[in-house]
């Protein structure tokens, strides 16, 4: 699908949908509790007239073949937990990592065997380290690589992880000790990175009656420690996803969004959306109402990008819209996404008449305060598609998005929500 955006502002008032990241693991844990559980929903991808994101379709759809049920209600996902262990489950993941990495130790410790399949990067992207992990606590895998079968339940004792690869290694094997038998242990054995996702993992851990402890960078629990369901929980606003709308709304003086739904002292790490956006020069603006972003004089800074990986295409755009050189830095991780994002970053803004440099793990843009607009490819990246959408703010021309369907992973009413902000597009 393309879809062709036309240059102007935004303005009006829009429900954040709930984070992604949240909701894949209460999810999990609402389908290993001891009962029903509804996890309440916002936004539009969640109204019941929509279809849901594909990576939490993803997980919903493994945990439905390991034997739990999930039902999609107007503003929540009611949740029965999985009662038997299934038999040779399959679990197509998609091409959602969070789902591939979370339930790799938790269909092993539930089922002692499954069938794991994955589609787009996903069969590319890093899994070895839990792999090794794993196997070292008598896992057993047919393959190194997607698609693969896995045999035996794992054993407690000291799982010893990297954590510069990937924080959903972690969450994986947090997510899985409480379905051990004995005390489980993880150590890491490099510094970790994405801090924030481990906090919102042990976060809705311990809603769910799990509270896991911590020393240094060790994570302890005992095994046998089954999940507690809340009876009602709720997934807060996605940081990540309306990040696209809080930047749009400080490209250009006529922009005028106000997004609700959304935390401020959420654990998220993409909630730094605003403290990045104000080192360019945005103003901020946190009331009763929702959170809104207006423009100021936007100059050129240095983000420090590791620990959040998802805002670089948006603040890639905010960069093209300040005057000077922006440099985002410790950008490696980034290379491992659904695209090589560094490389499809440095290409959309190409394409939109920006001036993009790009190192082994940098990004450097040359702001010049607009954009030309042009074609861009998605490089089938859901974070290219919004991005590129909020770049027509601030083009001359119309901005056209080769393979905007990619938004579906992760916000599928993205261009609904775009209209109603009196964004003008259509399909080609």
């Amino acid at each position: 699908m393309d879809i062709q955006i036309s240059p102007g502002p935004l303005s009006g008032t829009i429900e954040a949908i709930s984070s992604k990241s949240e909701l894949h693991r209460m999810l999990i844990c609402a389908a290993f509790a001891d009962r029903p559980t509804d996890v309440l929903v916002s936004g539009s991808a969640y109204n019941g007239s929509h279809e849901l994101p594909k990576d939490i379709l993803a997980t919903i759809r493994c945990l439905s073949a390991l034997g739990a049920g999930c039902q999609a209600l107007p503003g929540m996902i009611r949740v029965t937990p999985a009662l038997n262990a299934a038999e040779h489950p399959l679990l197509d993941c998609g091409e959602s990592g969070s789902t591939f990495r979370f339930l790799l130790g938790v269909a092993a410790a539930f089922c002692g065997n499954a069938e794991f399949r994955g589609s787009g990067r996903l069969p590319e992207r890093p899994i070895g380290d839990l792999a090794d992990a794993l196997r070292t606590h008598g896992v057993v895998f047919s393959s190194d690589t997607l698609p693969f079968t896995i045999s035996g339940k794992p054993t407690g004792g000291i799982y010893e992880i990297p954590g510069n690869i990937s924080s959903q290694y972690l969450t994986g094997l947090l997510l899985m000790l409480p379905l051990l038998e004995t005390e489980g242990t993880i150590r890491l054995t490099t510094p970790l990175a994405s801090t924030g996702y481990i906090d919102i993992t042990t976060q809705v851990m311990k809603a769910f009656g799990v509270p896991v402890q911590q020393k240094d960078s060790a994570w302890q629990l005992a095994g046998g420690k089954q999940y507690t369901g809340p009876g009602k929980i709720h997934a807060g606003g996605d940081w990540s996803n309306t990040a696209a709308f809080l930047t749009a709304s400080m490209l250009r003086e006529q922009n005028a969004v106000c997004c609700t739904a959304l935390m401020p002292d959420s654990l998220q790490g993409d909630r730094k959306i605003l403290s990045f956006l104000e080192e360019f020069g945005a103003g901020i603006s946190i009331t009763s109402e929702g959170i809104s972003a207006s423009s100021g004089i936007l100059h050129g800074t240095a983000i420090d990008i590791d620990n959040t990986p998802d805002l670089l295409p948006y603040l890639a755009i905010a960069a093209c819209a300040a005057v000077g050189r922006t440099e985002f830095f410790n950008a490696g991780r980034l290379r491992l996404k659904e695209s090589d994002r560094i490389q499809s970053t440095a290409a959309m803004i190409r394409s939109l008449g920006g001036t993009a440099e790009t190192e082994a793990e940098r990004l450097i843009i040359h702001g010049t305060g607009t954009l030309s607009g042009g074609i861009v490819d998605s490089a089938n990246d859901h974070r290219i598609v919004m991005a590129a959408a909020a770049a027509a703010s601030i083009s001359e021309k119309a901005v056209i998005i080769r393979g905007a369907e990619a938004v579906s992973k992760s916000y599928p009413t993205f261009f609904d929500d775009f209209k109603a902000l009196k964004g003008v597009c259509h399909v080609l």
